[in-house]
């Protein structure tokens, strides 16, 4: 029976697929595995009993993940679970930072209790309007799940669409429209986008992407579209580009003190994956990760270990050993007469599993840098 610990709220739809094997409670202890949203680990004491964390959803820095890959704990996530619920918002900021739709409504409900409102409509109206996006180009900053998903929309709206991704995967361009123009520099999008928005994960190396040195470099007027996370655009440097007149709106995801209340940012309560289908979508997910690793040993969708899925030959039994990269030679010279044998690395960490007939975990004791094993009957 494997035990499994929720910190957020779970849809039920994915809690449905756990079967007979699993308990699931928000105080469990010793759990074999945590299910979760947005709730932040950093602080949290890892149980020793830990095997498993997956995030119902796409980013993990509310994760631990080297911390958690130290503890031999293999962390899930679920992307692009929710990238058309994502997809379908940045659409709308497309269009709100447009038409000026935010600052029109407040105008239009401020006339409630006045006289002659259809009169004083037709005469203010002007004051609101905005372009259209046809014929306009975005810039589409990562082209993953909801990247790739936001360019050929907006190739569909009549957009000219320039994408720009280092790390752009084989998948992404078989899914990517023939039309969109993929760039290897970044500065092709600042010259050339009337839109910008950004699809990339929160590193350090993407903290503050969108900052004083790259809005100089964009069209005066730009708006810049922020639905992925906080950290990747500097506040500070969109408020005096605003003041300046460099950016016409900032829409994001993310209210804080800094951008709550600013003329011309449009906050949003981060409404981004905050659909039924999407919470359903990622917590079925979630689920099935887990389970696939717990039950069977195989890692799909890992953030801090590598991926590695097979099946299991008839009649053996399956070793399943986490460690860093630099043991996995010893790992494989220490386990004899595997019918099957498959390991990879991820950075610093290694997962290696082997079938056996009759498998002795401790055939890996004492092998420096093992951070864990366990034996799949």
């Amino acid at each position: 029976m494997y035990k499994v610990l929720t910190l957020n709220k779970i849809s039920k739809i994915g809690l449905s697929r756990l079967n007979d094997n699993y308990t699931v409670a928000d105080d469990m202890q010793e759990p074999d595995a945590i299910l979760l949203r947005s709730f932040k680990m950093h602080d949290m004491e890892l149980p020793a009993s830990l095997k498993a964390v997956a995030r119902c959803g796409a980013g993990v820095n509310n994760i631990p993940l080297d911390k958690c890959a130290d503890k031999g704990i293999v962390v899930f996530n679920t992307p692009g679970a929710n990238a058309n619920a994502v997809k379908e918002l940045v659409l709308t900021g497309l269009l709100i930072t447009s038409r000026n739709i935010m600052g029109s409504y407040k105008w239009a409900q401020a006339l409630e209790g006045e006289d002659g409102i259809a009169a004083k409509v037709e005469k203010g109206k002007s004051s609101f309007a905005g372009p259209e996006i046809k014929g306009k180009t975005l810039g589409v900053i990562g082209l993953g799940a909801i990247g790739v998903l936001v360019a050929n929309s907006a190739v569909a709206l009549g957009m000219k669409v320039i994408g720009y991704d280092p790390y752009f995967s084989v998948k992404s361009a078989l899914a990517l429209d023939s039309s969109v123009e993929v760039t290897p520099s970044l500065d092709d999008i600042y010259a050339a986008a009337d839109y910008i928005t950004v699809h990339v994960p929160a590193t350090d190396e993407t903290k503050n992407m969108i900052n004083a040195e790259s809005l100089a470099k964009c069209r005066d007027g730009v708006r810049i579209l922020n639905f992925a996370r906080n950290e990747l655009v500097d506040a500070s440097a969109v408020k005096k580009a605003l003041a300046d007149g460099k950016v016409s709106y900032y829409a994001t995801d993310f209210p804080n003190e800094e951008t709550v209340g600013v003329e011309g940012i449009i906050t949003l309560p981060h409404l981004g994956a905050s659909t039924p289908e999407a919470e359903d979508n990622c917590a079925a997910m979630a689920a099935d990760e887990m389970m696939e690793y717990l039950e069977k040993g195989n890692i799909v969708n890992s953030v801090n270990y590598p991926s590695i899925s097979a099946p299991r030959p008839a009649g053996t039994q399956r070793i399943c050993v986490l460690s860093t990269a630099e043991a996995m030679d010893a790992i494989k010279s220490a386990i004899k007469g595997a019918e099957q044998f498959a390991s990879k690395t991820r950075g610093s960490y290694g997962y290696t599993i082997a079938d056996v007939k009759s498998a002795d975990a401790s055939v890996v004791d004492g092998i420096n840098g093992v951070l864990g094993v366990r034996v799949i009957e």
